[in-house]
């Protein structure tokens, strides 16, 4: 399952970027917001930052503003998805954008029924908000299940797992074989997290610090190393 960040700040997408485990990005009008300067230039800016799709999303309601918007956005960058909100008219948006060859990430898709219609109208992401679902109390799990068996293994558009909210989500989306799942930088920085781990790391400094002699020929190692390559 490759991993998207869901953001609209340019610092945090540097930040996890240089982990070297972004695949894309997507950001909202409500993230954007959230950031100071032009959401244009953040937005090329993430693009270049991940080297991978990028979904910039529509704020009109009605399919002849959606599909102007559409191509707008895409315009930005060869990068650039179009996120569209599923509705009639985001479809009727979805279908004539996709008709242009720009990829489509219809968003706000809850149910099986929603994405095989999200499918035929030509989305290339079919994006199911798995916390928003836990928040009334439907088990997101059983939804992206349904979904993902829905459209099938030979199925063309992905299925994007969204509001991720911690880092099971995340895990319960590669399980059940979503393409990709979109992540806060909170919840991509939870997932580094293992008491084990820390600990592991702490004992290893500890012993290789009671060996000095271990730490001498480790910088020698280096130093042969950046002189062969000179």
């Amino acid at each position: 399952m490759k991993l998207f960040i869901d953001t609209g700040s340019v610092a945090e997408v540097e930040e996890i970027a240089a982990w070297g485990v972004l695949s894309g990005a997507t950001t909202n009008p409500s993230l954007l917001a959230k950031e100071e300067g032009d959401p244009g230039d953040s937005i090329r800016r993430i693009c270049e930052l991940v080297d991978g799709p990028v979904s910039a999303e529509v704020v009109s309601d009605n399919a002849r503003d959606m599909i102007a918007e559409g191509r707008a956005l895409a315009g930005l960058d060869d990068r650039v998805v179009v996120k569209v909100p599923f509705s009639e008219e985001g479809l009727a948006a979805t279908r004539e954008l996709a008709s242009d060859g720009i990829p489509v990430n219809e968003t706000l898709v809850f149910s099986a029924a929603q994405a095989l219609l999200t499918v035929e109208a030509g989305a290339t992401y079919v994006s199911c908000f798995m916390g928003r679902l836990d928040d009334i109390a439907v088990t997101s799990e059983e939804v992206v299940r349904e979904i993902v068996e829905a459209l099938g293994p030979d199925r063309e558009a992905q299925v994007l797992a969204a509001s991720i909210r911690h880092p099971v989500h995340a895990v319960t989306a590669a399980r059940l074989g979503c393409e990709v799942a979109t992540l806060p930088a909170k919840v991509l920085k939870a997932m580094l997290a293992h008491p084990l781990t820390e600990a592991g790391i702490a004992k290893f400094a500890d012993d290789w610090k009671s060996r000095p002699e271990f730490g001498e020929w480790l910088r020698g190692l280096v130093d042969q190393g950046a002189a062969a390559s000179r």
